[in-house]
């Protein structure tokens, strides 16, 4: 191996530490609805990562200052919503005013629907839905990182080609795009 260096030789410029998440980030951006006392609120999220596939698990993490902490903390649970690039416009627009001063679902022209196992809603405009309780909270008083269980999962059929969000940091967002498909021993 070869001996370190303050800079490696290589075309590569140094990236601030305070960027790498934009190149690592796993999922698309998601709607989380919450329920309990009042209106239900929503969230944008775009860090979550799959934890488990059976039971489904989702890791994400959702800041002390977000009104949907709070929630979350309180009912245990929530809907993860998939929008599709279609509803670009009120994912940015969830994710700029707090849900504390503002019906965000009103604002933006969200539809809620109950879900089947659990106190948050469903977004009707949304491609699919993910009804979470959590699993395991050992890490949120330290990180604010949530282990969800998904026990239900609600999907739109009926859209045949859904192009998910990716936030790749200040405002920018990639598209899902071509997919290619190889040969796998996964289910």
């Amino acid at each position: 191996m070869p001996a370190r260096s303050a800079r490696p030789a290589t075309r590569k410029v140094r990236l601030p530490l305070a960027e790498v998440y934009r190149l690592l980030e796993p999922g698309p951006v998601v709607l989380v609805t919450t329920g309990g006392p009042g209106r239900p609120d929503v969230m944008t999220m775009s860090w979550l990562t799959m934890m488990e596939f059976e039971p489904p698990r989702v890791g994400c993490v959702i800041s002390d200052r977000n009104h949907t902490f709070g929630r979350l903390v309180a009912t245990r649970e929530c809907v993860i919503n998939v929008p599709t690039v279609e509803l670009a416009r009120q994912v940015v627009g969830c994710g700029n005013v707090s849900g504390r001063r503002v019906d965000k679902l009103r604002r933006f022209g969200l539809t809620a629907v109950a879900a089947s196992k659990v106190g948050a809603p469903l977004l009707e405009e949304c491609w699919a839905s993910l009804e979470c309780r959590i699993a395991d909270d050992r890490l949120v008083e330290e990180y604010g990182f949530f282990v969800l269980e998904v026990v239900a999962a609600w999907i739109d059929r009926a859209r045949k080609d859904p192009r998910t969000l990716h936030h790749r940091g200040r405002g920018v967002f990639a598209v899902d795009g071509e997919l290619l498909k190889l040969p796998s021993r996964k289910k």
